[in-house]
C-alpha cells in the first residue's frame, strides 16, 4: 500500500468516526400528544351561586286572643289548605255570639212592631183620623228600629267572625314547622307566632347577575322572542346542590327584577323547579347553570392544553415542521369536559394537548396525533 493510499484510508476512517459520534450526540426530539380542537355548535353556560326559597311562606298567628285549647297537627307534617291547625278556647266567643244573636232577635221584633205601627198610622192618616205629627213619630220609630236591627246584625257578624277565628286553619298547602306555643298558653292576636307553613312544590331559586351579564341575557331573550323580566321565554336551566352524587335538577327561568340594585349593581333573577319529592329545601344553596349565549360555532380544547404566560392564557401550536409557537387565547366556561375558546383560535390549528412541560416556543417536537372526542370522558 502506498503512502498516499494509506493517508486516504486513515482520513475516511476518521471522518466516519467523527460522523458516528456527531449522530450519536444529536438529542432526540421531545414527544408530545397533539390534536385538532373540537369544533361544533355550542351554547355557552354561565354558572351562578344562589339560594332556594319557598314560593309561598306564611307565619301563622291568631286573630283573636285566648287560651290555646288544642293543636291538631304533627310537627313537620304536610298540610293542605284549610286544614285545622289550632283551636282557641271557644267558650267566651260562643257566649258573645249567642248574646249578639239574641240582640238581633230583639231588634227584629222591635222592627216588626214599629213597621206594623207605621202601617196602621198611615191607614188612619189617609182617612183623616190621625194627626200628621203622630204619623211622623211612627215613621221615626220604624226607621230607628231598622237601624238597630242593622247594628245588631253587624255585631252578630263580628261575633261570628271572632268565633270562626278561634279555629286557625292552614292558609296554604305545604310543610308545617314545629309548634311554637303549647296548649294552655295565652295567645295574643296578631303578635304570638304559632308556627310557619312553607310551600315546597314548586320551589324558587334566586341568584344575582351583574350589569354586563344582564345586557347579554336581555339581548338573547329578545332573540328568543321574550324578555328577561318574564323569564326569557321559559329558558331551561339546571341547578346542582351540595350532594355527593352531584344531583342535577332541571327547571325554567321565569322572572327577573325590573331594576338593578343601586348598591351592588346586580339584578336578582329567579328560576322555578318542580319539587314533588321534597328534596329541595328553602334556604339551601346551589349552583345554577344558565345558557349564556345563543347556539354558535364553538372551539373547545382540554384544560390540560392551556398554559399560562404571566396574566395571559396560551396554547402551544405546531406548524408543519413540528416547531412550537404560542397563541394567546381568551377562555370561556367549561362545557362537556372542555374549555371554550372565545378568541385566539380558528379551529384549524394543531395544538399540544399533553406534554406542555416539554415544549417551549421555537423548539421542534415529535407529535403523536390523537383525536379528541366530541365530549370529554370526564364529562360523562
Amino acid at each position: 500500500m502506498s503512502l498516499r493510499t494509506g493517508l486516504l484510508v486513515l482520513f475516511w476512517a476518521l471522518a466516519a468516526t467523527s460522523s458516528h459520534h456527531a449522530w450519536a450526540q444529536q438529542p432526540e426530539l421531545p414527544v408530545v400528544s397533539a390534536a385538532k380542537p373540537v369544533v361544533r355548535d355550542i351554547v355557552e353556560d354561565d354558572e351562578f351561586v344562589g339560594r332556594f326559597e319557598a314560593v309561598d311562606e306564611v307565619a301563622i298567628r291568631s286573630r283573636v286572643s285566648g287560651y290555646l285549647a288544642e293543636v291538631h297537627f304533627r310537627d313537620g307534617a304536610v298540610v293542605n289548605k284549610g286544614d285545622l291547625l289550632f283551636t282557641i278556647d271557644q267558650r267566651p266567643y260562643q257566649a258573645a255570639y249567642d248574646a249578639a244573636k239574641s240582640q238581633v232577635d230583639v231588634a227584629s221584633s222591635l222592627t216588626q212592631f214599629a213597621t206594623s205601627q207605621l202601617e196602621r198610622a198611615e191607614s188612619l192618616a189617609s182617612s183623616g183620623n190621625l194627626a200628621a205629627s203622630v204619623l211622623d213619630d211612627r215613621r221615626r220609630e220604624s226607621l230607628s228600629a231598622q237601624a238597630q236591627l242593622q247594628g245588631a246584625n253587624a255585631a252578630l257578624r263580628n261575633a261570628s267572625l271572632d268565633l270562626e277565628f278561634t279555629e286557625i286553619r292552614a292558609p296554604i298547602s305545604g310543610r308545617i314547622g314545629r309548634r311554637l306555643v303549647s296548649a294552655g298558653n295565652l295567645v295574643q292576636p296578631d303578635s304570638t307566632l304559632l308556627t310557619t307553613v312553607v310551600a315546597w312544590d314548586p320551589i324558587d331559586f334566586y341568584f344575582d347577575i351583574d350589569e354586563r351579564t344582564y345586557f347579554s341575557y336581555a339581548r338573547d331573550a329578545r332573540e328568543r322572542g321574550g324578555t328577561m323580566q318574564e323569564g326569557s321565554n321559559n329558558l331551561d336551566v339546571v341547578v346542582r346542590v351540595a350532594d355527593r352524587n352531584e344531583a342535577v335538577f332541571k327547571g325554567k327561568l321565569d322572572f327577573a327584577e325590573n331594576r338593578l340594585d343601586n348598591a351592588s349593581g346586580t339584578m336578582r333573577v329567579r328560576a322555578r323547579f318542580d319539587n314533588k319529592d321534597g328534596v329541595l329545601q328553602p334556604g339551601m344553596f346551589g349552583r345554577i347553570n344558565v345558557p349564556g349565549s345563543l347556539p354558535h360555532r364553538g372551539i373547545l380544547v382540554p384544560d390540560a392544553a392551556i398554559g399560562a404566560d404571566q396574566d395571559r392564557r396560551i396554547v402551544f401550536v405546531l406548524d408543519d415542521t413540528g416547531t412550537v409557537s404560542t397563541k394567546p387565547v381568551r377562555t370561556g366556561p367549561n362545557l362537556d369536559g372542555y374549555r371554550v375558546i372565545r378568541e385566539g383560535l380558528t379551529g384549524d390549528e394543531t395544538i399540544v394537548v399533553n406534554g406542555l412541560m416539554r415544549v417551549r416556543p421555537g423548539v421542534k417536537v415529535k407529535a403523536e396525533m390523537v383525536t379528541l372526542p366530541p365530549k370529554a370522558e370526564t364529562a360523562e
